[in-house]
């Protein structure tokens, strides 16, 4: 298959080789976006998650130091996906290796722009993105934010590569935390009211397989109302909830729990530990 074919003709290193990096990989070559000859994969030590990743994808694996150097030192494109913990390091490796020309894109959860240039000591071109889980099928909701030193090509370079898995907001970086309680962790509340709905289902009489298909159902139903109609939310609640009727009953309950106000706070936590945890990487990386 020629190059131009594809959407980018960029080379791509993965510096970190987990689910997320998979994710991204798996979405650029399936969608086109990127030939998997153009994608290098490494991690620390794992020899085995590497050969995975090279039989599925084809991609370009780097095992020993100095081909790792080498992929990072030809790549347009560094995508950090290691480990938070590991990142300070890392990014003092990576530093001195880099070239005016590269973009560095990291999908750790709070790591601001400004520590990643701080650990790379130099004013770099850097994308902070959050991704989340449902990136893997190809559904993912991705914040992006963008330091000044990103040209407006690699901008949209780095845009086509998150739209390969999914949606795309583009936001201040002082929103990022708030973006981790809606997008980053959200998917879990979700599934957090599925087990609920589940249960209920169980101790109403069905079988577990039933409670489980129906909850599925449901949620995958609502969601694409949402979507495909362009409703409101509370519009399309209001429209199944017929006065003094069986729907309203239950919503009273929630409402009584304040659901709504926990579903808030609940996010405003989440966005607040996201912050904590970009403070204690700062301080690591001191």
């Amino acid at each position: 298959m020629s190059g131009n074919q594809f959407l980018i003709n960029r080379k791509i290193t993965f510096f970190g080789a987990g689910a997320m990096a998979e994710a991204i990989a798996k979405g650029l070559i399936a969608r086109k976006v990127v030939s998997s000859e153009k994608i290098t994969m490494f991690n620390r030590s794992n020899q085995d998650r590497l050969t995975e990743l090279q039989r599925k994808y084809n991609v370009t694996t780097a095992a020993d130091a100095a081909s790792k150097e080498a992929a990072l030192t030809q790549a347009d494109l560094i995508i950090l996906s290691m480990k938070p913990k590991d990142a300070a390091e890392s990014l003092r490796y990576l530093g001195p290796l880099l070239s005016k020309r590269q973009v560095v894109v990291s999908v750790i959860a709070g790591l601001t722009i400004e520590t990643i240039q701080s650990l790379l000591g130099r004013t770099a071109a850097v994308v902070r993105t959050m991704p989340n889980t449902s990136s893997s099928i190809g559904l993912g909701a991705t914040g992006i934010a963008f330091s000044p030193e990103v040209t407006d090509e690699d901008r949209q370079i780095v845009n086509t590569v998150f739209e390969a898995i999914g949606t795309i907001t583009l936001i201040e970086e002082e929103q990022f935390e708030t973006l981790t309680g809606i997008s980053g962790s959200g998917p879990a509340y979700i599934y957090y009211m599925m087990e609920a709905m589940v249960e209920a289902g169980v101790r109403g009489g069905l079988t577990a397989e039933q409670a489980h298909d129906l909850t599925v159902q449901t949620v995958l139903g609502a969601a694409r109302m949402v979507q495909l109609t362009g409703e409101a939310p509370a519009t399309l609640r209001k429209n199944v909830t017929s006065p003094n009727g069986s729907t309203q009953a239950a919503i009273e309950v929630m409402a009584k729990g304040h659901f709504n106000e926990t579903v808030i706070a609940a996010v405003q936590r989440c966005a607040e530990r996201s912050r904590e945890m970009g403070e204690e990487l700062k301080e690591a990386a001191r």
